[in-house]
């Protein structure tokens, strides 16, 4: 069975769907690793028997001495692919350079890159909102688009509405690119 460690930050909505539809059935979560030792996404993966790492960016003096950590964890898991689900940080080429990862980011690329992407395609004059899976590079947000899906903006759309919509679109996307790369030969 093919093997992903998953990165996250926070709620962990993406992580707890991907433990849902894929967990032990399409594939194994062998780990779960957060940046956020009180990440409300800790306590959904240990109740699915998924192990959860914790390393907290504030303990490190700096990006570089945070992702030599991250990357030694990495490497002393055995897996296929590396799944960041809404991991806030911005990982240098210690890591980067080193692993095989994807991440989902909530616009269609290269539109509305780091953070509060949400927010600023919300309030963007474009037509559409959607996500995008990336293979990840040193580049935030830069590395080349696997998949991508959209809806129409309605106008009297609001922010929870719209949010919603891109969960949504990211709960069904991610699951079916992570299959789609760790079944290509």
């Amino acid at each position: 069975m093919r093997k992903i460690i998953i990165l996250f930050s926070g709620e962990g909505s993406n992580l707890l769907n991907i433990i849902k539809t894929l967990h032990n059935q399409e594939l194994e979560v062998v780990a779960a690793i957060t940046n956020r030792p009180q990440a409300a996404g800790i306590a959904k993966a240990e109740a699915h028997g998924v192990p959860v790492i914790i390393i907290d960016h504030t303990a490190f003096e700096s990006r570089e001495a945070f992702d030599h950590a991250l990357i030694e964890q990495i490497k002393g898991i055995e897996h296929d692919l590396v799944v960041m689900a809404g991991f806030m940080r911005i990982l240098t080429p210690v890591v980067t350079d080193h692993i095989r990862a994807i991440n989902v980011h909530p616009s269609l690329l290269p539109l509305f890159k780091g953070a509060k992407a949400i927010e600023k395609s919300f309030e963007s004059s474009e037509l559409k909102g959607g996500i995008s899976v990336h293979w990840v590079s040193s580049e935030l947000d830069g590395g080349e688009v696997i998949a991508q899906a959209a809806f129409r903006k309605s106008q009297d759309e609001s922010l929870e509405s719209f949010r919603a919509k891109v969960r949504e679109l990211e709960h069904r996307l991610l699951p079916e690119t992570i299959l789609s790369i760790l079944k290509a030969p």
